[in-house]
């Protein structure tokens, strides 16, 4: 039975959303992967960002806007192609995040060993621990509510992401300026790179998965103060911060590390300490690695509640089993984060037993952005489709230009996502894969099996899965 049929309450303001789509976001860890393209990553990220990023800031908005009943893309898309592909489109929001979370969090533990001891960066048992620990701890966190958790995510996202940010900035700002020795070279084929092959493009992926993520605190409008003025405004706020920390940030480790020796996994923090040594502060580094941790762990965090809310909005309409339609007094899908927290351990458990960790790392991160991408897709032919159907619809925000500015935002979304998703099939030119039938077969039938269960699930739903419509209301 749903326990809780009051209206959400008010609690998050434009700063403290915008923080959560900053968190959502902006992971330092990503850096490396972007500054692999040297000053070329400047052009790339315009161009994802004019092609992907500016996209999903204005449809968001604008269906946020029309649309700020709490369940963000499950609403929308459900309001547009109807329950099946709404629940299909929250479920990859989901799903895609069960191999995510044991990266990041393996980031985590390799991390925190740098402070106790560093042979542990190889001691699988300490990283399982290190992710099973702190995963049930967020999970834990979580049961108190949306106001707690959002709070330790904004705290953690400014002195864990934003301040870390600054600080590798500002160093590579002070290197390149003070006439150090550079690794980036700075001439027009610099920066715009013209690659020889598509596999050299490849990493593109990574910068779309890196920029997704704005729809996801859409599950909370509902929480918002004034959704109608206050949600635009925060996604803007956020996009810009993001965009910025994320293409300057990338800069200053390129311009320190040769680019055929930047990790994915430790290049941030080789960056910080190839800066604290050559400038004599190598007691900050400690201090820097701590901070990157609560980044990285705020980070988790924001994701962790967003699409469990999403998802649980379709259980509501009998998309899933009432087992999953238990709240508790804070108003949180307990079950369902139970759920989540099972699954992710278990995937833990896959992604340690891979032989090589920066090739481990890509390829789930590919097969996390291809499901990822898939709901971008849904989502921005439901904006177009919603433009149609439900005209009259009050929208705070639309995005401009009337049909003729839809039709060019959502056509720009849809085929940028749909190159993302292609060129992920494609291994890497700048890491050791291993077999390439492995490759694909992994990440075809990956794909296939996050997309296929949502789609059988809905196929065989009972009637008694559905609620009166009082409980719900």
């Amino acid at each position: 039975m749903l326990e809780s049929s009051s209206k959400p309450r008010r609690v998050l303001s434009i700063f403290v959303l915008a923080m959560l789509n900053v968190s959502v976001m902006a992971s330092l860890r990503n850096l490396p992967l972007v500054a692999e393209y040297g000053l070329g990553s400047v052009f790339y990220f315009l161009l994802v960002a004019l092609f992907f990023l500016v996209p999903c800031a204005l449809v968001s908005a604008e269906l946020s806007t029309g649309w700020p009943k709490t369940g963000g893309i499950y609403i929308w898309v459900r309001e547009a192609l109807g329950d099946r592909w709404g629940f299909f489109a929250v479920w990859v929001q989901w799903a895609h995040n069960l191999a995510w979370y044991p990266v990041i969090l393996a980031f985590v533990a390799t991390t925190l060993a740098q402070l106790i001891h560093p042979e542990l960066a190889q001691n699988k048992v300490y990283v399982l621990t290190v992710i099973l620990g702190s995963f049930w701890g967020m999970t834990l966190l979580n049961y108190l509510g949306i106001k707690t958790s959002s709070w330790f995510s904004t705290l953690g996202v400014i002195i864990g992401t934003i301040l870390p940010g600054i600080f590798i900035i500002g160093l590579g700002f002070l290197w390149v300026t003070g006439g150090e020795p550079t690794q980036i070279t700075f001439d027009l084929a610099s920066i715009i790179p013209r690659p020889d092959k598509i596999e050299n493009l490849v990493f593109l992926a990574g910068m779309f998965l890196a920029f997704a993520g704005l729809e996801v605190t859409a599950a909370h409008a509902g929480n918002v103060i004034n959704p109608q003025r206050n949600y635009p405004r925060s996604i803007i706020l956020a996009a810009v911060i993001t965009f910025f920390i994320f293409m300057l940030g990338s800069l200053a480790i390129a311009s320190v590390i040769p680019k055929s020796q930047i990790s994915l996994v430790s290049g941030l923090v080789d960056a910080f300490s190839y800066f604290f040594n050559a400038y004599h502060l190598g007691w900050v580094l400690p201090i820097m690695v701590v901070l990157l941790i609560i980044g990285a762990v705020a980070e988790v965090n924001a994701w962790i509640i967003g699409p469990v809310k999403g998802l649980y909005a379709t259980s509501i309409h009998g998309n899933l089993p009432p087992f999953f339609q238990k709240l508790n007094a804070k108003g949180v899908p307990t079950h369902l984060l139970l759920f989540q927290a099972i699954i992710v351990s278990a995937a833990a458990l896959v992604f340690l037993r891979m032989p090589s960790i920066s090739a481990s790392y890509w390829i789930l991160s590919a097969l996390s952005a291809q499901s990822y991408l898939v709901m971008y897709v849904l989502m921005f032919i439901s904006a177009l489709k919603l433009r149609y159907s439900m005209p009259h619809v009050p929208r705070a925000y639309r995005v401009p230009h009337q049909m003729k500015g839809m039709w060019i935002v959502a056509t720009l979304g849809i085929l940028s996502s749909l190159f993302a998703i292609f060129i992920s099939f494609i291994p890497p030119s700048q890491l050791q894969t291993g077999s390439l039938l492995f490759y694909e077969t992994f990440l075809i039938l990956g794909l296939l099996i996050m997309c296929g269960i949502p789609l059988i699930i809905y196929q065989f739903r009972q009637p008694s899965w559905s609620l009166p419509p009082t409980e719900h209301e």
